[in-house]
């Protein structure tokens, strides 16, 4: 894939395998998913112990809930469904970078890290409307411990919104 890779992908299995890879990859997924389906290119999923125990698509025009985040959703899921172990040690995977409504949840959840595709601000270049403050600031804020890493994939995750707002900033 000649996708941009904004960091390194963290916890590389044996063999040379790329979880976080693989999971930012089927967060795009559910984002091009989320479309398909008459609402806004977002995806994510939570991964406890390298196993996917969840995952989401954005709702908010088929809800009519301009909540309907797939993070909130799967944070909220998480601090009713994992203990405080369980979270601490899981991972969400987000295509685009949560913004501080979901990061706040992401923190007050407890869960033990995030990582995301796009940055928000990236996002913005095309979509416009999006609160800019990066998740790390509102996790820094927050008294959470979770580890926050991305872009990871701006190439990949941005295809999906170039395609559904119709903008390539690089050509307009």
């Amino acid at each position: 894939m000649s996708d941009r890779d904004d960091g390194p992908d963290r916890n590389d299995g044996p063999g040379g395998e790329r979880p976080d890879r693989a999971h930012i990859d089927r967060a795009i997924e559910l984002a091009r998913e989320s479309v398909d389906a008459g609402n806004t290119p977002f995806g994510a999923l939570l991964v406890v112990d390298g196993e996917v125990v969840r995952e989401a698509k954005n709702t908010t025009r088929t809800d009519g809930d301009v909540t309907a985040h797939p993070e909130l959703k799967l944070a909220r899921w998480a601090a009713r469904e994992l203990d405080r172990d369980e979270r601490a040690a899981c991972t969400m995977y987000a295509s685009t970078e949560p913004c501080p409504m979901c990061a706040t949840a992401i923190a007050y959840a407890g869960l033990g890290r995030v990582v995301f595709g796009v940055a928000g601000e990236t996002l913005d270049a095309v979509s416009g409307g999006v609160v800019t403050i990066p998740c790390t600031e509102v996790i820094r804020r927050s008294p959470a411990g979770t580890t926050v890493e991305g872009p990871v994939a701006t190439d990949a995750a941005m295809a999906v919104h170039r395609t559904f707002y119709g903008r390539d900033p690089e050509r307009d």
